[in-house]
Order: C-alpha cells, then structure tokens, then sequence
C-alpha cells in the first residue's frame, strides 16, 4: 500500500501447453491471470522494455544506492529509479553453439523457445520434417506445437536413458502422434548448406546415424539468465551460476532481489511464482525499513 510497482517485461515468451498452476492450464492462460491480479493490486507492466545495464553508483559497491536502470523501449533510453529491484528473468535454453555440436551452421535451427515464438506469435512456417533434442516437458511441447504446425517429427533425442515425463504424456507422444523416443543419444553433427538436409547421431553402444530432416529443435538444458544479475556485480552461486541468495531472497546488493528460474533454471512456473509471492514480503519490509 502507498508503493509504485513496475513490471517490465522485454518479451512475452508464448507457452500454449498446459501444465502451469496447481490446477493445469495452458501458459498463456496462467500469465493473463498473473497479469489480471498485478494490474488488480494497481502494478504498471510495461512490455518491450529491456534493462541494458545498471546506473549510478559502481555496481561493485553492494550498499550504495539508489538503484537505477539504463532500459530501452519502442519510445526510446530511458533510466529507472528504485527502492528495489526483483530480478525475474529467468532461464534459457542453451542453443546449438553452447551444446559444442559441430557441422555447418544452416536455417531451420531452433531452441524450444525460439519455436514457439517463431509459430504462436509471429506466425512463420518452420519447415516441414523435423528433429526434437531433449525429452523433458518442453521436448515434448515443441512436438506438440511442430505437429500442429503440419511438421513432421522424425524422432526425440535424449541422451538420458529415459524421458522425464508422465507415462499418459509418453503414449501420447508414441501412439497417437507416431514420434520414436531415442535414448542413450546424442546429436554430433549438423548438416547442410544453406538449410538443414539432416543430424548426424551417436548411440551409446558406439553406433552412428543420420535423420533426414529440414528443423531441429533443442529443448530443456537451462541456464540462468544472469546477464544483468553479472553486470550489476552480484554475487553468483558456483553452482547454479544464478545470483546467490539468501532465505529472504536477497542478494549481495542491497535492495537487489532475485527468483525464480533466475536462481534455478527450468523451474516450473508454479515455483515461480510461489517464490514470487514469498520474496514481495521480504521487499516490503525493505522498503518499510528504509522509510523509518
């Protein structure tokens, strides 16, 4: 009560597939809800803004203040001023350079969130016989929107002996959308000039081959997106390589606070937010603190 809140929002990432919320719905669902209850408590959420870096005081010194933001927008630079900052920004998926996989470097490469970017929101065609990396829950999202797209999936990938998903998500993907799950493989080599013509694959028993196809598509394998969370100078857990924290959220910067996949890529969005609402409490009483 009596706080200016802002969200800030680079770019909405589109997740059409259900599983988000103690009661499942799809993503897009569970952000409008989300965005209903930040704009209900009187929030401003601004979408197309990106943090370039940090302002003011050296970002070496955790405890000077204020915190300041260089964004940039559709309306131009601007600097954004704070009590305290919540950093958001969560996880991404490693794309093919970070994997080290060799081969040429041809169109129709895709990470799971570079996909569902590319159909849902632009609307753009992404060939027409596809490869999927990765067999956790985003893997098999990407097979759902690449076959309601009209693209072929030859097969799933995963180095792991098994999937990670629900044995009804398992049949669904093997009996009614006809999609081979291939495990104990890994992807060695792209080929192609100009687009994608096939992946070169290895089994573990030491055996090779080679999928036609024009897509393929790395899922899961996140990082934290700590780009800013770096630039500001905080502290990062060895570990997870996000910014280290305390059981109140905060980092090494005063009034700097962080969640979500931010501190453990690949959390669900239900951890998320959960720790959303756990760290507002925390910032709270900063901000009650430093008003006395």
């Amino acid at each position: 009560r009596g706080r200016s809140v802002t969200a800030m929002v680079t770019e909405p990432r589109y997740c059409p597939h259900r599983g988000f919320g103690r009661l499942p719905v799809s993503g897009s669902a569970f952000a409008r809800r989300g965005v209903a209850a930040a704009l209900g408590a009187g929030a401003v959420i601004r979408t197309g803004v990106t943090a370039l870096d940090w302002a003011g005081p050296s970002p070496g010194d955790p405890h000077l203040g204020p915190l300041a933001l260089e964004t940039v927008s559709p309306s131009g630079p601007e600097t954004i001023t704070a009590k305290a900052v919540v950093l958001a920004t969560g996880g991404r998926e490693r794309p093919r350079s970070a994997r080290l996989v060799a081969g040429t470097r041809p169109a129709g490469v895709f990470t799971g969130g570079e996909l569902q970017q590319t159909v849902h929101l632009h609307r753009q065609t992404v060939g027409s016989r596809a490869v999927v990396i990765g067999a956790e829950q985003v893997g098999f999202a990407a097979v759902d929107t690449l076959s309601g797209a009209g693209v072929d999936v030859t097969a799933m990938v995963t180095e792991r002996p098994r999937d990670g998903v629900a044995m009804l998500r398992r049949l669904n993907s093997r009996l009614r959308q006809g999609v081979p799950l291939l495990t104990d493989t890994s992807v060695t080599e792209l080929l192609g000039h100009g687009r994608l013509t096939g992946v070169r694959l290895r089994h573990r028993d030491g055996r090779t081959t080679t999928l036609p196809c024009d897509t393929i598509v790395f899922t899961g394998n996140f990082v934290p997106d700590h780009e800013l969370a770096r630039r500001g100078g905080l502290d990062l857990d060895p570990q997870t390589h996000g910014p280290a924290v305390d059981a109140a959220f905060r980092t090494s910067r005063r009034g700097v606070f962080a969640v979500g996949g931010l501190l453990h890529a690949g959390a669900s969005a239900a951890v998320a937010a959960r720790e959303g609402r756990r760290a507002a409490h925390h910032v709270r009483a900063h901000l009650s603190a430093d008003s006395v």
